[in-house]
């Protein structure tokens, strides 16, 4: 077949006549000019198969696809645009995705050193929004006028949490689902509870919610983290609730006759759950009409 050996390296060559003979199955590439053994200069070309060109070619495509999904990655988030909190309809978070990566934030607790009319205050952990990475609001919330009269309970329909950093995750997550998503200024609740009984403070005893449309600046809007339709939450989780609005009472945000009312009552929503809907309807400041 012609075969003539490079003087300083052992690969192998054909010549050019051969190599166009056997291009059909072979694909030769690169013609190149080598010294052969008795000192004369001659044109070769390299012989390379169609696997070599397929894995090159392979290579190549692999770079690219990288390439591109790290654009996507550093490019495509989207921006955050902000309705009138007038203009905000009724939700239940049915469709909120669940499956984001959990980022590790602040695991501190802040507690209330003050106990009010007797009441152990301490038993009832506060997560802050900076213990649980809140993004500031888009826009400066409206101020409530205290003392609110209804106190509104509804869940974010959402998978369950049993642990701090499940907890933290989920509420992240909704805050961005309601910012990104809904266009709403800040997470739409004053308060969550998560099924680890601790309270995390959403916009506060201080500023107008966005749970509950036409009632959102006269109430409270407390969501219990979850989806409570067959499952009911904990008597830990029902004893945080009660303690926080004990507190919201004896310091003048709730009035002391407050009306408490289920999400359904004021909107068109499954929301709070029958298991939960269910418990508080058995309260005594539990109202049958808003």
């Amino acid at each position: 077949m012609d075969v003539v050996p490079f003087l300083h390296d052992d690969r192998f060559f054909l010549n050019i006549s051969t190599c166009s003979k056997l291009c059909v199955t072979c694909r030769c590439v690169a013609v190149t000019n080598v010294r052969t053994t008795d000192g004369s200069t001659q044109r070769r070309v390299i012989l390379l198969t169609w696997q070599i060109l397929a894995f090159i070619l392979g290579l190549f495509l692999i770079a690219a696809v990288i390439t591109i999904l790290a654009l996507l990655h550093s490019c495509c988030s989207s921006p955050s645009y902000d309705y009138p909190e007038s203009l905000i309809s009724s939700m239940d978070g049915d469709d909120l995705p669940s499956n984001l990566p959990l980022t590790p934030v602040n695991t501190t607790f802040s507690d209330s050193l003050t106990n009010i009319s007797g009441l152990p205050i301490n038993n009832l952990r506060f997560v802050t929004r900076n213990e649980w990475g809140a993004q500031p609001p888009t826009e400066p919330l409206g101020k409530l006028k205290h003392p609110v009269p209804y106190v509104i309970i509804s869940h974010t329909a959402t998978e369950f949490c049993d642990t701090q950093s499940t907890c933290t995750f989920r509420i992240r997550f909704t805050q961005v689902f309601h910012m990104e998503s809904r266009n709403w200024s800040d997470i739409a609740y004053n308060f969550l509870i998560g099924g680890d009984a601790y309270a995390y403070i959403g916009r506060g005893w201080d500023h107008v919610g966005a749970h509950a449309y036409g009632y959102n600046s006269r109430s409270i809007g407390i969501s219990f983290i979850g989806t409570y339709n067959t499952v009911a939450p904990s008597d830990h989780q029902m004893n945080a609730l009660q303690q926080l609005i004990e507190i919201g009472v004896k310091s003048g945000k709730i009035a002391a006759d407050y009306k408490l009312l289920g999400h359904r009552q004021v909107s068109k929503t499954p929301s709070p759950g029958d298991a939960l809907y269910n418990i508080i309807t058995t309260w005594p400041h539990w109202s049958p009409t808003p």
